[in-house]
């Protein structure tokens, strides 16, 4: 009997594809609040230790693709939201950014 052998392709654990979506409207269609979420996304994963592998934005949403699993990728998403949600409201009086939309 031989032991199994690894897989040449094994699961990433530690990847995840995450997503911020406005509360209301498309403020990343502004390139001010499109630029800064992107560099804050870029300081926060300097300052943990985690590379970012790709980041997509479109008018209302970023999305994310980092070395973390899923759970500190929320742990990830939770600080973005809300560095750049109290920036957001300080700059434009208005806020917040990220959010769940009322029923």
């Amino acid at each position: 009997m031989t032991d199994p052998q690894p897989s040449p392709h094994p699961p990433d654990q530690d990847r995840a594809v995450m997503r911020l979506r406005a509360v209301a409207g498309t403020p990343l269609a502004e390139p001010l609040v499109r630029e800064t979420v992107q560099a804050a996304a870029h300081a926060l994963a300097e300052r943990m230790g985690v590379t970012i592998h790709a980041i997509a934005c479109d008018d209302a949403s970023i999305t994310l693709d980092m070395n973390l699993n899923r759970l500190s990728g929320l742990g990830f998403l939770a600080e973005l939201r809300r560095t750049t949600n109290a920036w957001y409201e300080a700059k434009y009086r208005d806020g917040p950014l990220w959010g769940t939309p009322a029923p």
